[in-house]
């Protein structure tokens, strides 16, 4: 018991995996993300269609599909990227991975290139939700920045 309370937290900077606007979970059109059923987060209207890793960590799935990527740092924080909205319906079409499950990975390391205009043009929304999924058991703080640089931007701190 003291052994916890005395235990010392640790903070993970999150950074942006995309250029672009940052935007409040909240305002995501989408109720899975808006209404955080996946857990709390924070959403990029991508300017560009590189997708890197926001964290030191691994790749812990792809789905077939390849819209979204979930993430893990060293110390346990899940991290779900999820690329577009209606995106799964693409069946593949648009994402280029250069990443594979089991995969350890740096911040700043492309994961995927997204073909924006594609998506653009076949899914409802290029807005892409960055969720901690094991969120009811860290403390986040969020960015007050409006525009993100991938790898450079800090836009949630994660405390375990």
């Amino acid at each position: 018991m003291l052994k916890n309370l005395f235990k010392k937290s640790k903070e993970q900077a999150i950074y942006a995996p995309l250029n672009g606007e940052i935007v409040p979970l909240e305002e995501v059109p989408d109720p899975v993300f808006n209404q955080k059923m996946m857990g709390e987060g924070i959403a990029i209207i991508p300017s560009e269609g590189k997708l890197l890793s926001p964290i030191d960590g691994k790749v812990v799935q792809i789905p077939e599909t390849k819209h979204a990527i979930g993430l893990a740092t060293n110390d346990g924080t899940e991290i779900l990227i999820h690329v577009g909205l209606e995106t799964v319906s693409l069946k593949g079409e648009g994402f280029e991975l250069k990443v594979a499950a089991g995969d350890t990975v740096t911040k700043g390391q492309p994961l995927m290139e997204i073909n924006l205009d594609y998506i653009k043009q076949h899914a409802s929304s290029i807005i892409t939700p960055i969720i901690i999924t094991n969120s009811n058991e860290r403390k986040l703080t969020f960015t007050e920045e409006k525009q993100s640089v991938a790898s450079e931007t800090v836009i949630m701190n994660v405390t375990a």
